[in-house]
């Protein structure tokens, strides 16, 4: 079974980053491993005995996904399918199955994942708060596997702790709460983030007009002006991307017209 080392050196040619793991407790109902060909005697069914999440930190994977064949087949969802092809095949690898934030239910909770297996924080723009890469990070999927490395098991005791990882450091206070101004509020040109909640319309039908170009073009103003993870922030084309398929799956509602 990979070791942590060996995942990371795995996902590096994708621009992908393992940003940790976590083992199931026995109470937990996740979904079944297939029965491995590489090892005939693992037992059809069988739980998975660690999870590793992968994700993006910043855009260091954008130029590989734009190269790829489905970046440019002009296809839907390109990023989820490139996320599934890479995540299938590394868990076809290793006897695993790969879990995706994507699809079709049963959904799974990857925000509560991603919690377990490193420090993170809620803010206010709805988004996980990484000490090191503020805003500007993602999950593309997970890694479901039938057992885990002797070095990392080693260092993940109690069952149910977190699997070793190279971001151990916790988050000693509330980042965003520690924030000065929290100029990421002020910034957004609607008032669209509050304390009760997200005011889904008010964004999409700003950006959706010429006064919401700036956020069309140059991404979420407010998550730009959050001073946290500055040197990990998207680039502009993976911003604009983000933004594009967020607009395609939220059309504007005309003034005065309320959900139908």
């Amino acid at each position: 079974m990979p070791t942590r080392q060996e995942l990371q050196a795995a996902l590096s040619p994708f621009g992908l980053v393992l940003r940790g793991g976590w083992r199931p407790t026995a109470d937990e109902v996740l979904p079944s491993l297939p029965s491995s060909p590489s090892s005939p005697s693992s037992p059809s069914g069988q739980a998975p005995a660690v999870v590793w999440m992968v994700g993006v930190a910043g855009s260091g994977f954008w130029p590989l996904f734009k190269a790829s064949a489905f970046f440019q087949d002009g296809l839907p969802d390109p990023l989820d399918r490139w996320s599934r092809h890479v995540g299938e095949a590394l868990a076809q690898r290793w006897g695993g199955l790969a879990l995706f934030p994507f699809g079709p239910p049963p959904y799974h909770p990857f925000q509560t994942w991603a919690a377990r297996a490193e420090p993170l924080q809620a803010s206010p723009l709805m988004l996980r708060m990484h000490a090191t890469y503020g805003l500007w990070h993602a999950y593309r999927f997970a890694l479901a596997l039938p057992s885990i490395a002797t070095a990392d098991l080693a260092q993940s005791s109690p069952p149910e702790a977190t699997v070793a990882t190279d971001n151990t450091r916790t988050i000693p206070t509330d980042i965003c709460v520690a924030c000065d101004g929290q100029p990421c509020l002020a910034a957004c040109p609607v008032q669209a983030f509050s304390q009760g909640g997200f005011q889904l319309q008010a964004c999409v039908n700003h950006v959706h007009q010429p006064a919401g170009q700036a956020c069309h073009q140059n991404g979420c103003q407010s998550r730009q002006a959050c001073p946290q993870g500055t040197p990990y922030r998207y680039h502009r084309e993976h911003q604009q991307f983000h933004m594009q398929a967020f607009l395609a799956s939220h059309p504007p509602v005309p003034t005065g017209m309320g959900p139908v």
